[in-house]
């Protein structure tokens, strides 16, 4: 039988059993009920996060919250997310989740960024300042629309 993990880390191949267990915690809910089951699975995320990344989500979570309130909070791959219509914009990907050196926040496709032929879609977050805020509520601000 062949190897189907092969190119994969055990940190990925987590992060797929992760999303495919989100996937089915809200199969059947519709409408508020989803929407409900969703924050609290994205609020939990943020609470189990310690340090740093515990810090950047809590901070992505209330900018959000403030500039676009029409985000809706998720999980996406076990990574608190925010949604616009049920497709990704924002996502704090912790450090710790893959032991990386630091945090990021990720932007999909669906994230008003565009910005000519080029432009960034994440963001390393090594520290909650004043100035990280402003940058975080400007770029979450664009890409929410």
């Amino acid at each position: 039988m062949p190897d189907t993990t092969s190119g994969f880390s055990a940190d990925e191949r987590a992060a797929m059993r992760q999303r495919a267990d989100e996937l089915r915690s809200t199969k059947g809910l519709r409408g508020a009920a989803r929407l409900a089951k969703e924050f609290e699975a994205c609020v939990e995320v943020i609470d189990a996060l310690t340090g740093t990344d515990k810090e950047v989500a809590t901070a992505l979570h209330r900018i959000v919250a403030e500039v676009a309130p029409h985000l809706e909070p998720k999980t996406w791959y076990g990574f608190p997310s925010y949604a616009r219509e049920g497709k990704v914009v924002v996502f704090y990907q912790p450090a710790a989740k893959f032991g990386a050196r630091y945090g990021t926040v990720g932007f999909q496709e669906d994230a008003l960024l565009d910005d000519g032929e080029m432009w960034a879609t994440s963001f390393a977050v090594i520290e909650v300042t004043a100035a990280a805020e402003k940058n975080l509520r400007a770029l979450v601000a664009k890409a929410a629309g």
